[in-house]
């Protein structure tokens, strides 16, 4: 089929690279041969993780910056360096993102506002930013969360810029087609791998009602490994004819809706 697993050669930016899927995406695609340039707020974790990528890279150190993304200026500052290094991008994976547990009527207008900015408007500025200097063949991947497509009591927010970052990632696809450039989405379980008694008890003192589902049908949370495996697959050629897509990977949870598996059975 002349399919290329590999990524050899092509650039790649990680946003959110200092921990979780954005590191293990980062170390993942330097792997797989691409050349990786990351950026988080967290400096001391992500210059961490740039040296892992340039022991990866065989001692090539990568083009890292630690700014809060939710500064636009920053994002085109950090965009143009890129650019200026490599000429180009090839794959852009939008991973920020975060939030915290409170009834939505606890949440400040200010508060809203910054949640917009951290799992929304950053993803828009990314790829204003990007798009003009990708090349046909290149692929953009977002991260959105099963929060995005099931209620979410305590993140009403989050849960609401995720979906909307799975609108933005279909229509984009459409959109950008005609530039050969793919626009997917990935959806992990919202647990992130913590496990199910931490998961819980991050909702203790929050005045909500509710705690999460049980564990996936799969019998395990997910991790950030099984997230990057998801985005290699969306960045290469192997899904060369994958477009517009949310690809959940959440062990079964979104399949699932209110089922939950006894796992001695």
């Amino acid at each position: 089929m002349g399919v290329e697993v590999a990524l050899d050669g092509r650039v790649a930016i990680v946003t959110g690279a200092a921990a979780g899927i954005g590191r293990a995406t980062a170390l993942l695609l330097t792997d797989a041969g691409a050349r990786v340039a990351l950026c988080d707020r967290d400096e001391a974790a992500l210059a961490a993780v740039a040296r892992e990528v340039g022991e990866r890279a065989g001692g090539s150190s990568p083009l890292w910056q630690a700014f809060d993304v939710r500064d636009g200026a920053a994002v085109e500052a950090f965009v143009a360096a890129v650019v200026d290094r490599h000429a180009r991008v090839d794959v852009l994976v939008n991973n920020v993102g975060g939030t915290f547990a409170a009834p939505f009527l606890d949440v400040s207008t200010r508060a809203e506002a910054a949640l917009i900015a951290e799992n929304f408007t950053q993803v828009t500025a990314f790829v204003r930013a990007v798009v003009p200097v990708m090349p046909a063949g290149s692929a953009i991947v977002n991260l959105t969360s099963v929060e995005a497509h099931q209620a979410a009591p305590g993140f009403a927010v989050y849960s609401a810029m995720k979906a909307a970052v799975a609108s933005l990632t279909a229509t984009l696809a459409l959109e950008l087609a005609p530039r050969g450039i793919r626009v997917n989405a990935i959806a992990p379980d919202g647990l992130g791998g913590v496990g199910e008694d931490a998961a819980r008890g991050s909702y203790l003192g929050s005045g909500i009602p509710y705690e999460p589902a049980h564990l996936p049908p799969l019998g395990r949370f997910g991790s950030p490994d099984d997230g990057a495996a998801a985005v290699l697959f969306l960045a290469g050629d192997l899904s060369r004819f994958v477009t517009g897509t949310t690809l959940h990977v959440d062990g079964g949870t979104h399949a699932a809706g209110g089922w939950h598996r006894h796992l001695d059975r």
